[in-house]
């Protein structure tokens, strides 16, 4: 479903992404695991078109996206939620999810009120409220919310869009342990009804969600397989992992 090929972003002589050769399969969660200035964040931005290559391709469906705006590749399907949230403190809950809704259907912001009349953009933020578990806090402002209610509230927003390929990007951030498990629960259950790329540092939740795992490093995917191959990977245990991860 989702194909990069000799994908590489640079910054004058910075390297950030380094010819990468991504495939993940449609309907597979695809973590993308590395240290710091691996280019993770880097390679989520280039996906959903707000950073543009240096050089190299990105395809969909087989089709090239690679000059597809960020609107344009959300209305083929790509959705995508940051490392830090990024929502409309101010408004409620179910609103924050309104406008994601009329954004990529193409409507215009500039009214609330007629927005919150359109019973279609209710009914779809609605929906996606259920699926994470907000509906009971739809009509609470957003800068309310406790910390992991609002990163439940940003992929809440990006399910709005009924996304094909959902990019995470550490979706546990910053979270205690009780959040952290209520975000993998939910992941969890997207599991197999769209594609899923996640980057993420907590490697219990990547171990217990991911299909395969991409290992980047100064850019360049140093390792791809399944949880055990990369688990087992001498490279990867000694330049990431540690031993406690490893045997996790």
């Amino acid at each position: 479903m989702l194909e990069t090929r000799d994908l590489c972003k640079r910054y004058g002589a910075l390297t950030v992404s380094d010819s990468l050769n991504l495939r993940v399969a449609e309907g597979e969660l695809r973590a993308v695991i590395g240290p710091n200035g691996a280019g993770k964040t880097t390679l989520l931005a280039q996906l959903a078109g707000e950073l543009p290559p240096s050089s190299g391709g990105i395809f969909l469906d087989g089709a090239d996206v690679t000059r597809d705006s960020v609107s344009r590749r959300c209305r083929r399907g790509i959705a995508r939620t940051y490392q830090l949230t990024s929502l409309l403190k101010s408004f409620s809950t179910i609103d924050n999810v309104r406008v994601a809704v009329q954004g990529v259907d193409g409507h215009s912001f500039s009214f609330i009120r007629p927005m919150r009349s359109e019973r279609a953009l209710t009914d779809r933020a609605l929906e996606a409220l259920e699926a994470v578990g907000l509906l009971a806090r739809c009509d609470v402002a957003a800068d309310e919310l406790g910390y992991g209610e609002q990163r439940q509230l940003e992929i809440a927003m990006a399910l709005a869009t009924r996304p094909r390929l959902l990019l995470l990007d550490e979706p546990t951030a910053g979270m205690g342990a009780e959040d952290s498990a209520r975000i993998m629960e939910l992941v969890r259950g997207l599991k197999g009804t769209m594609t899923i790329v996640l980057v993420e540092h907590d490697m219990k939740t990547v171990f217990g969600l991911a299909d395969r795992i991409s290992v980047l490093a100064q850019g360049r995917e140093i390792v791809c397989g399944t949880v055990d191959e990369v688990r087992g990977n001498a490279l990867v245990r000694e330049h990431y992992l540690g031993e406690e991860h490893a045997d996790a």
